[in-house]
């Protein structure tokens, strides 16, 4: 016998500020989760499962339309055409929307009560699956201890949302532990609410497959879900499948010893062009870190609307549509240079000066507050916010704004020699 075990299926969940990325396959992303959810469907049919257990946030809260219902209805039919059951427990995201409860499923689907566990037994199959749906969107008891006894001489299945003790990025709804989990006595628990695919444990098997189609930077590398394999003597095992149609990927370039702007571009493509191995024949969504001490820091830091267009085009020219860069970073430092003088000496100084002054950095930092306001949406908001009470968020500014200014002066001064 197999099943299927997945989670976090996340269906058109709705698009975050890609728009304000340039260039960004806005379309092809909207249309991933569902395409990812295909190929499960595909997926199940192809291995004749018996059932497909989804653990979690198959929706994203409230549709747009009901043209994400009537979707989701035309792909569960595929799966009721070849007999195979599909049984949910609905996650916080799910709790979140009040039309999505609302449904009405197909014969094949069934969604876990809310209000306490529930066991379905699946008789011609030996099978016995345990479950409980989030009631609200933040759960914080642990659900598990009132999960019910296993069924005796049954394969018996847990289906639970939770995060366990706690994973980083992940909010702590339905807290519990491993040995709760084990208590139970059942023989696989199919966990939801991780997007990072995890084997927990393997006595017995506690699994997160992960989301099925990562959504954005945080959510990188292969996604999919657990086929899961049963045999005669009813020992278990379990593989990762892949189902995801776009990958997001952060691509670290150490620019250590460049000396040029095409010797930076050389090394920018040579690590994409790994990326692109890794990944192929999927399209990979990048955001490009830039690190280590180059004669270009200047170069690059002084005009970064000019970096990041030489960057992104040539991306574009060497891969074409196989990769699209989401964000560029520069943390890249200067190799040692002569000692400045003039003006360029003394703007370093003064810089040198505010960088270890963490109250001038805070009286900088009011100052630059109602400049905050007049900012696109993306830079008051997410990772990347301003923040003007954190100096050492502050110090980043500044050195930019160093940069930018050593630029300017340099070609004013090459100006001055070259009238």
């Amino acid at each position: 016998m197999k099943f299927i075990h997945a989670a976090d299926i996340h269906l058109d969940s709705p698009l975050r500020r890609l728009e304000a990325y340039e260039g960004m396959p806005v379309e092809e992303i909207r249309q991933a989760s569902r395409r990812a959810f295909e190929n499960l469907i595909d997926l199940a049919l192809g291995e004749s499962v018996a059932f497909v257990l989804i653990a979690g946030d198959l929706f994203d809260g409230d549709w747009k339309d009901y043209n994400t219902g009537l979707y989701f209805i035309r792909q569960v039919r595929r799966l009721d055409d070849a007999g195979i059951r599909l049984l949910i427990v609905s996650g916080n995201h799910d709790a979140a929307g009040q039309v999505t409860r609302m449904l009405p499923y197909p014969d094949n689907t069934h969604v876990f009560s809310a209000k306490k566990p529930e066991t379905i037994i699946i008789d011609d199959l030996n099978v016995a699956i345990h479950g409980q749906s989030f009631l609200k969107p933040a759960v914080k008891d642990n659900l598990t201890r009132r999960y019910p006894e296993p069924v005796a001489g049954y394969l018996n299945i847990g289906l639970l949302h939770t995060s366990l003790t706690g994973r980083e990025g992940h909010e702590s709804y339905a807290p519990c532990t491993i040995e709760d989990l084990q208590n139970r006595g059942y023989d696989y628990w199919a966990l939801g609410h991780v997007h990072q695919a995890e084997v927990i444990c393997d006595t017995p098997p506690i699994v997160f497959p992960g989301c099925i189609q990562g959504r954005h930077i945080r959510e990188s590398g292969i996604k999919g879900c657990v086929l899961v394999t049963v045999d005669d003597s009813a020992s278990i095992t379990h593989e990762n499948r892949t189902l995801d149609v776009i990958r997001w990927e952060a691509v670290t370039v150490s620019l250590t010893g460049t000396s040029t702007e095409p010797e930076c571009l050389a090394r920018l493509e040579d690590t994409l062009d790994a990326a692109v191995r890794q990944h192929e024949p999927l399209p990979v969504i990048t955001r490009i870190i830039f690190t280590g001490a180059t004669k270009a820091h200047e170069q690059i830091t002084g005009n970064p609307a000019h970096w990041k267009q030489v960057v992104r085009s040539s991306a574009l020219a060497r891969f074409g549509e196989t990769v699209w860069i989401e964000k560029i970073k520069v943390k890249t430092r200067p190799m040692s240079t002569p000692a400045e003088t003039g003006p360029m000496r003394e703007l370093g100084q003064l810089v040198s000066d505010l960088k270890a002054d963490d109250n001038a950095l805070l009286d900088l930092g009011q100052e630059l507050s109602t400049l905050l306001q007049k900012l696109p949406v993306e830079y008051r908001q997410g990772e990347d916010v301003l923040q003007i009470d954190d100096p050492a968020r502050l110090r980043k500014i500044v050195d930019q704004a160093h940069a930018v200014l050593k630029s300017m002066l340099a070609k004013e001064a090459a100006a001055d020699e070259n009238p």
